[in-house]
């Protein structure tokens, strides 16, 4: 039992002490919010341009030909083309989905890809 406890701690401190709830974009500044309806980021609105999608540890966003990903700390940490990751359709369970074409990409959170699928 002590042993699950510190593995379970060990996870918990892995993903950072924040969870996303709730993000909103108001005006200039986009806004985080936890678990318990806490804002406890805000982030320059121009320097993260559009949000594409969200799960509890990270999201995603897009700022002219770049799609962004961010940790649950509102810390940028990957920047991609968006001509190779196409049009970001669903963020959900630590991946993300886009369409290229005539192509459906399924990526990790860390912007690996995972699957490729024809769209139907």
């Amino acid at each position: 039992m002590k042993y699950l406890a510190m593995a379970l701690l060990g996870l918990v401190m892995l993903s950072g002490p924040h969870r996303i709830s709730s993000i909103e974009h108001s005006g200039s500044w986009i806004y985080l919010y936890d678990d318990s309806g806490k804002k406890y980021q805000t982030l320059n609105a121009s320097q993260v341009g559009e949000i594409l999608g969200y799960i509890s540890t990270f999201f995603v966003s897009r700022s002219g030909s770049w799609i962004y990903l961010w940790d649950a700390e509102g810390k940028k940490y990957k920047t991609l083309n968006a001509s190779i990751i196409g049009e970001v359709l669903t963020v959900s369970g630590n991946t993300f989905t886009s369409r290229n074409g005539s192509w459906i990409y399924t990526w990790d959170r860390d912007g690996e890809k995972i699957n490729t699928r024809t769209a139907r």
